[in-house]
């Protein structure tokens, strides 16, 4: 996993508002390799899904990436126009959203929204294109693919339909997909298959995977590398085992000693007090600074903590789990 696939430059996205600028992504850099799962980890509002659909070229106007670049296969893809971004979606760029039921058409065959996508992006025929169905299907465990191909969204579980979704996803060959949130809605049992499922198809294909999650158990059982994000910026960035076990940002401590193995032997479950700031009352200096342990007069003076070990932080590993 030492080829470079994706890079993210000093990313910024903005939302122009009545009450001024929003930043959602602010000065955000990471990189995917080929074969590798990025997990994206944080609350609710911390950048983690606009992150990715900036990637991929779906940020809803007045949304717009203001700052920074993006480059796939070594190409900036982020001034792109429309539509030559349209035909990197789906082909470069595979999309796995958090609720299958809105991100398939329920009035169509899910084979013919294979077929559709595959027909468009790889230019093969409508048998040819039929039969790519039918075998991404196989691929992601949908029994009975060829009698099950002309079904409709709604006759699958939720299980198979993010199986489909996945297929969707992946039918088109592309080198990236984006999971937004995959195994959210599913039960425990079906959340292992899918995590399995998106190990495997990275493993046999080199697809490289950036995995938004607020699930750390995901995170821990899924991802190679791991960046954590508060309030649109990036808190902390490295090898899964290494963030999980040895966090040097007190914002990923905190978000591992509030998880239940942290908890054993307390009544209650730790947390982080107080709640993610809003995008418009982002404080000055370290944005986690008013919920921090560890938070001196620096961390509120200075301009936001540059990188060290890892982590945005003046002072890197002093809160532990």
């Amino acid at each position: 996993m030492t080829d470079t696939l994706l890079t993210v430059d000093d990313l910024c996205v903005e939302i122009p508002t009545r009450r001024g600028i929003l930043k959602p992504v602010d000065h955000v850099s990471l990189t995917i390799a080929r074969g590798e799962i990025l997990g994206v980890v944080g609350e609710s509002g911390a950048g983690k899904s606009m992150t990715g659909n900036a990637v991929i070229g779906l940020l809803d106007p007045p949304a717009h990436i203001s700052g920074g670049q993006i480059h796939l296969n070594g190409r900036r893809i982020d001034n792109l126009s429309r539509d030559k971004m349209r035909r990197v979606r789906g082909k470069e760029i595979g999309m796995v959203f958090q609720d299958p039921l809105t991100s398939l058409n329920p009035l169509l065959p899910i084979g013919d929204q294979l077929t559709e996508t595959i027909t468009e992006h790889l230019g093969v025929t409508q048998a040819e294109a039929r039969k790519r169905a039918i075998a991404a299907l196989e691929e992601v465990g949908i029994p009975a693919a060829k009698s099950r191909i002309d079904s409709y969204p709604h006759e699958f579980s939720g299980g198979m339909r993010q199986r489909v979704v996945i297929a969707l996803a992946l039918c088109a060959e592309p080198d990236l997909v984006i999971a937004d949130e995959p195994t959210t809605a599913l039960d425990v049992s079906v959340q292992a298959q899918i995590i399995s499922l998106l190990k495997r198809l990275c493993r046999e294909r080199g697809t490289g995977v950036m995995l938004v999650t607020h699930d750390m158990g995901v995170i821990a059982e899924a991802s190679d590398r791991v960046a954590v994000m508060y309030a649109g910026r990036l808190a902390e960035i490295g090898p899964v085992r290494q963030v999980l076990t040895e966090p040097q940002h007190p914002y990923t401590a905190g978000l591992m000693g509030s998880t239940p193995g942290a908890s054993l032997g307390r009544k209650r479950l730790n947390q982080i007090p107080g709640t993610m700031p809003g995008l418009s009352a982002v404080p000055d200096g370290c944005a986690y600074n008013p919920r921090c342990p560890r938070a001196e007069a620096k961390c509120r003076a200075e301009p936001r903590p540059p990188m060290t070990n890892g982590a945005a932080c003046w002072f890197p590993g002093e809160v532990k789990i």
